[in-house]
């Protein structure tokens, strides 16, 4: 059974290149462009969280914070995707577990998520 990836990405491009890539390594995606996912973690049980800052329904940083607050959801690990130059910062501030500064190239994007995989 392929490990679960959760991608939440406002950009649908984004989104698009980045499912694209991880289901080509393998992972099984489940992507979306608003935090939903986030509301059924407990059913896809996923190995990884990749969530950009900037997101239709709110900011990924403040649902980074609430989820590592959470001692029911603190295990999963979420990396804060953005093109933010204080990203280091927000993911520090979120407790995030790591940070992909945009833009990444691909090599990137699939050797922080074999990280936590």
């Amino acid at each position: 059974m392929p490990q679960k990836i959760i991608i939440i990405e406002d950009d649908p491009d984004i989104l698009d290149i980045m499912t694209y890539i991880l289901s080509e390594e393998g992972y099984e995606v489940v992507a979306a462009t608003n935090s939903r996912p986030l509301d059924e973690v407990h059913v896809h049980q996923p190995t990884l969280i990749l969530m950009d800052n900037r997101l239709t329904d709110g900011f990924g940083k403040d649902f980074c914070r609430e989820f590592k607050n959470n001692p029911a959801t603190r295990h999963f690990p979420i990396v804060l995707v953005s093109a933010s130059a204080a990203i280091e910062q927000m993911a520090r501030e979120s407790n995030a577990d790591g940070y992909l500064k945009k833009p990444f190239d691909l090599v990137e994007l699939t050797e922080l998520v074999k990280r936590f995989a």
